[in-house]
């Protein structure tokens, strides 16, 4: 087997019937701490990138295990058996794309995610990506660097102040993204079929029923919507014809919501000015992926919840889902599939 030697976290003191935990190694110290304060529990790491195979082998190695913290692991019915009495399962993060939902539901058992803990953190991220496009900041970098200084003015950057941006998906990063919009000066459009008028309008945004029309509208586009199978190639070809030619597209969602393909093909044919990509349809993506051959594509790993900050927050939230859900008391706006709580 070639899993990560375990370390192991022990509380204070002396008890019995200790609750076995498997924590990935991105867990923050804050959230060890938590961990270490309590005497009816024992934390056990392991890596973030271990295989499906040893990481059910540790499962069984150490059964019964009460609680895992997951990165990108995933875990299903499999897992489940091989833990033996699995009680929780927590994401150190909000996306549980990896994690079989309806297995733990069969089961009774909580999947718990960091509620706001990276929202700010993947607003910031959109923006920041929205930024560096309208400013062309990876191009005119380049232009200095590289001796073309008398150049600068083929390439002339944008403002955002008055331009319009379209959010998909009001929900706790959504939200957050257009309050820094409004800041900006900027028209914000927000389509979310699960969100009221009332609400987008006290965020000083305009709430849209029609998805393709104020795609139409928008200078901007940026993708806050949960993956399932009702988003998955949302932004499709049709989708993106909609798109002004001087429009820019962020995705810092998931990816599979916009079709790579389609995507690649709206840039090189100039249908849409540039985009920003944090997520793609496979991760890590191909080393040929044909987006990364485009200037007017940013991309990031996957990182935009992804701070020093957020994964203090993310851990230390991580840690008390775990410890709520082990005391009979799960913190509820963080239980994922709320059936259980029934």
């Amino acid at each position: 087997m070639a899993f990560k030697k375990s370390k192991k976290h022990r509380g204070t003191g002396m008890a019995t019937n200790k609750k076995k935990l498997l924590i990935v190694e991105s867990m923050a110290p804050q959230g060890w701490a938590l961990f270490r304060e309590r005497s009816d529990v024992e934390a056990i790491e392991f890596s973030n990138a271990i295989s499906k195979a040893d990481f059910n082998a540790m499962l069984r190695q150490h059964a019964p295990v009460n609680g895992v913290a997951l990165g990108g692991t995933a875990f299903g019915p499999d897992e489940i058996e091989s833990s033996g009495e699995m009680m929780v399962v927590a994401r150190i993060g909000v996306g549980y794309d990896a994690v079989d939902v309806s297995a733990l539901s069969d089961k009774k058992i909580p999947l718990m995610t960091t509620g706001i803990a990276n929202s700010p953190s993947v607003a910031e991220c959109a923006l920041f990506m929205m930024l560096a496009l309208a400013k062309r900041a990876a191009e005119l970098d380049e232009l200095v660097k590289s001796g073309n200084w008398n150049t600068r003015l083929k390439k002339i950057p944008y403002d955002l102040l008055g331009k319009t941006a379209l959010v998909v998906g009001f929900g706790r990063i959504g939200s957050r993204l257009v309050k820094r919009l409004v800041a900006m000066e900027m028209k914000v459009l927000v389509y979310d079929p699960f969100k009221t008028a009332d609400e987008v309008r006290v965020a000083g945004a305009e709430y849209v029923t029609d998805l393709d029309a104020a795609i139409a509208r928008s200078d901007f586009v940026s993708v806050h919507c949960p993956k399932s199978p009702a988003t998955v190639n949302m932004f499709d070809a049709a989708r993106l014809a909609h798109m002004k030619p001087a429009a820019f597209l962020i995705n810092t969602a998931r990816g599979g919501i916009v079709n790579e393909a389609a995507l690649h093909d709206a840039l090189v044919k100039g249908k849409i000015a540039g985009a920003g990509i944090d997520v793609f349809e496979k991760e890590p993506p191909p080393n040929d992926n044909p987006l990364f051959k485009l200037q007017n594509v940013i991309t990031a790993p996957h990182v935009a919840g992804v701070t020093r900050e957020a994964l203090d927050r993310m851990g230390l939230q991580a840690a008390k889902n775990i410890l709520s859900a082990l005391d009979g008391s799960p913190i509820r706006e963080n239980v994922i599939n709320q059936d259980v709580l029934a």
